[in-house]
Order: structure tokens, then C-alpha cells, then sequence
């Protein structure tokens, strides 16, 4: 490897490190003989991990860092001055085979700036997917980040050879993105979420017709928001996480804090670091939605717009809504049970289990793996200690459950400890 190539990389690898719609795959690509490399089956890429435990990894890299559009959150924008570079289809799909061959990784996480228009920078995203494919026979993992405004043709070509597509909403409302971002809109966004939708459709009726018939991009499409650069509020945020979700095809949104790597622009608020605690909550606020069966107006609605940064949201919802609970846990069914704060999916599942052959009781429950710490407030068995929410208040749990705060400690002052 050159070092010309070595010195692309180090730059396209740091340019590309702000997108983290990259974590997961939920695809199979079993090793065929003649082909090169394989996707195991696991809940991640990008240093998760496999079922079977073993970490994997992926490639993260642009194919260029330079970019048509100015959009003020980005870093490469661009007004900006910093290292450009630009790696030639062939020399990224080296560089991948080379990587894969050295076992640095198992797939490909591909974006880029747009050049000279979406149609051209998209051709070129599609020639790395299609060469690593049809002339190395390469069989790993390959997300590739589809450009808004791309045609149709090329999202569909995309989707015959990568394993996930993506494409970035940014920012959750128009009239903010128009602000930031003016040369962008909504609608070259959602029209190839829409394309990657029926090529999906359309390639799962023609597996049901012809067996052996290509899959379009298995592991389905995500997109990424950023949080904290403009004035949504987590209502605005969730609702439309919700929209999207309801589309087939969508499997991931993720929720990325605001970096404020442009400071000298006015329209972007002066942020020392990252909203990461209100980052986390609207993770698990899109945790509650897919898995836990919650409504998103019954997590946000007008009158709480925002997700409490003290207390998860599951907790959130449960302290504004005690007359729900207590629950008998050894009668109420598993949707209820899923609203318990400190009971999760898996444990859900086994209280229902369980409960068919005994009573559960306070530690019976915490073996299973009930947060007692948050449940016994919430739920009524045999041996539960603890007053419940309804005969304390919501207030005083709420206290009981906080966080206590960490204590400050002078350094200049020197500690001295005595033996007893």
C-alpha cells in the first residue's frame, strides 16, 4: 500500500467518523466457494459483536471529502478549509480487499461528499459495491450511503449489491434544514428512502415466485438525525422517528449529539459538548417504540414535549400515569408487565414463563433479572417489602430513584487516612 493511498485514508476515515448510522447489519452472507469472506449473522458491525461472541469490525471511509454544499454542521462543508482527498474506485475497492485479506475487518461502511452532482457521486458509491462483488467475489457486509436527490436506477443498482442503505434526514424539520443546510430538502431525502422501499417490495415478491432470485439490500435501510443543532423538540423528533418507522423497510434511526465543529457559525448554538444525556434518552425512547410496545404520544406529547434528562423514559411514563400500577405480577398480562420500569423484554418473557408453575415473589423476581430497585414500586407479589407508588407519591419515588450526586473533591486538598 502506497503512501499516498495510506495518507487518503488517514484523511476520509476522520471525515467520515461523525456518521454513526453504521452499527448494526442483521444479515447473513454465508461463504460460497468461489467467493471471498462472509457475513456472520451478529447484532453489529463497526466493533459490536456476533452471536457467537467474536467482535467485528468494518472499514468506515468517503470515498471524497469534498463536497458541492455548504451545510453549516458539517465538517466538510464546503467553505471549510481542511485536507481534501478523493480515493478512485479502484483504489478503495484495493484498499477494502487488502484490509480484509490482513483480517482488519469483515465489511465496508461507504459515504461521501457529493461532487459535481448526486447522480455522478452516487455512480461511483454503486461501481466500488458492484466491483467488490462481481469482480473479487467479495461476500462481507457492504452499507452504503445512498445520496439524496440519486435517481432511481441508481438506488435500485445499489441495493442488488449492498447489504444495508441509508439516507441521512439531518435535520428533523424542513423549515431548520432550509436554515442550515439551504441548497438541501426533505424531499430528496424521503424519494430514495422511498425507491429502496419498493426495491425491497419488489424483490420480496420475486423471491416468493423464483427461489434464487438476488436479495435488494437484506438488512433493510436507516437514516441518522442530529440532535441539539437546530430547535426541534424530542416531540418533533420522535414523531417522526415514528413515521419512519412505519415503513417497512426501516430498521434503525439513529439519534446522533450535535458536535459543534464549525464555532464561527452564528446560526448554530455554542455548545461545549454534546447533548449525550439527551442523546441516550431518545435511544431509549426509540427502544420503548420498537420493542416495548409504547405509543410515541404516550412517551411525548404537548404537554411534556421534551424527555426528562434526570429519569429514563420508561420510569418517566410510569410516574405520570400511577394509576396504572400497582400491577400483580403474577396475574397482569405481558403488555402491562413490559411497562414496569426495571423489567425488560427478556425478563417479561420469563415472569410469564415462570409464573405458570409458582408464585413469584420478591426473589424470585430477582433472579430472573427485575430491577427490584425500580419494580418494587410498581407491581404487588407475595414478600414485596416496599410501599407501592400509590401508597408513597410519584414525587417521593421519583426522589428515591434519582441519581445521587456525585460528591466534588478539592485535589489541592490532601486526604489523610488513619487505620482504625
Amino acid at each position: 500500500m502506497n503512501a499516498n493511498v495510506l495518507e487518503k485514508l488517514r484523511i476520509l476515515a476522520e471525515s467520515a467518523k461523525y456518521d454513526v448510522s453504521c452499527a448494526s447489519s442483521g444479515t447473513v452472507r454465508a461463504n460460497k466457494p468461489g467467493t471471498l469472506g462472509n457475513t456472520v449473522g451478529g447484532w453489529g458491525i463497526c466493533h459490536s459483536f456476533a452471536e457467537d461472541g467474536r467482535c467485528i469490525s468494518l472499514l468506515k471511509i468517503m470515498l471524497t471529502n469534498y463536497c458541492i454544499y455548504d451545510c453549516a454542521y458539517c465538517i466538510n462543508r464546503r467553505s471549510n478549509d481542511l485536507p481534501r482527498a478523493t480515493l478512485s474506485v479502484s483504489e478503495l475497492v484495493d484498499l477494502t480487499i487488502e484490509f480484509y485479506r490482513r483480517n482488519y475487518i469483515e465489511g465496508l461502511f461507504l459515504s461521501s461528499g457529493v461532487v459535481r452532482n448526486p447522480d455522478y457521486t452516487m455512480e461511483r458509491l454503486v461501481r466500488v459495491a458492484k466491483d467488490l462483488r462481481e469482480v473479487h467475489r467479495f461476500n462481507g457486509y457492504i452499507h452504503l450511503k445512498s445520496i439524496p436527490g440519486a435517481s432511481r436506477e441508481l438506488v435500485n443498482e445499489a441495493g442488488r449489491y449492498a447489504d444495508r442503505l441509508s439516507v441521512n434526514v439531518e435535520i428533523p424539520k424542513e423549515e431548520n434544514l432550509k436554515l442550515l443546510a439551504p441548497e438541501k430538502d426533505h424531499k430528496s431525502v424521503f424519494a430514495p428512502m422511498l425507491y429502496i422501499q419498493q426495491g425491497a417490495l419488489e424483490s420480496s415478491e420475486e423471491r416468493k415466485k423464483f427461489r434464487h432470485a438476488p436479495r435488494f439490500a437484506p438488512a433493510g435501510q436507516s437514516t441518522q438525525m442530529i440532535v441539539g443543532a437546530t430547535s426541534e423538540t424530542d416531540k418533533d423528533i420522535l414523531f417522526l422517528s415514528s413515521a419512519l418507522y412505519q415503513r417497512p423497510t426501516m430498521k434503525r434511526v439513529y439519534y446522533s449529539g450535535y458536535v459543534s465543529v464549525n464555532t464561527y457559525d452564528t446560526r448554530l448554538p455554542a455548545l461545549k459538548q454534546p447533548p449525550l444525556v439527551r442523546e441516550n434518552r431518545l435511544y431509549q425512547a426509540d427502544w420503548l417504540m420498537r420493542f416495548y410496545q409504547f405509543k410515541v404520544n404516550e412517551i411525548v406529547d404537548d404537554s411534556y414535549p421534551d424527555l426528562d434528562l434526570e429519569i429514563d423514559p420508561k420510569l418517566s411514563w410510569a410516574l405520570r400515569h400511577p394509576e396504572q400500577f400497582p400491577i400483580d405480577i403474577n396475574r397482569a398480562d405481558y403488555e402491562m408487565i413490559l411497562r414496569v420500569p426495571g423489567i425488560g423484554v427478556k425478563s417479561a418473557k420469563l415472569i410469564i414463563a415462570s409464573r405458570r408453575y409458582s408464585k413469584l415473589g420478591f426473589y424470585q423476581l430477582k433472579k430472573i433479572g427485575v430491577v427490584m430497585k425500580k419494580a418494587q414500586y410498581f407491581i404487588t407479589c407475595s414478600e414485596l417489602p416496599m410501599k407501592t407508588v400509590n401508597e408513597m407519591t410519584p414525587q417521593t419515588v421519583r426522589g428515591l430513584l434519582l441519581p445521587k450526586p456525585k460528591k466534588k473533591i478539592d485535589e489541592n486538598q490532601l486526604t489523610l487516612k488513619f487505620d482504625d
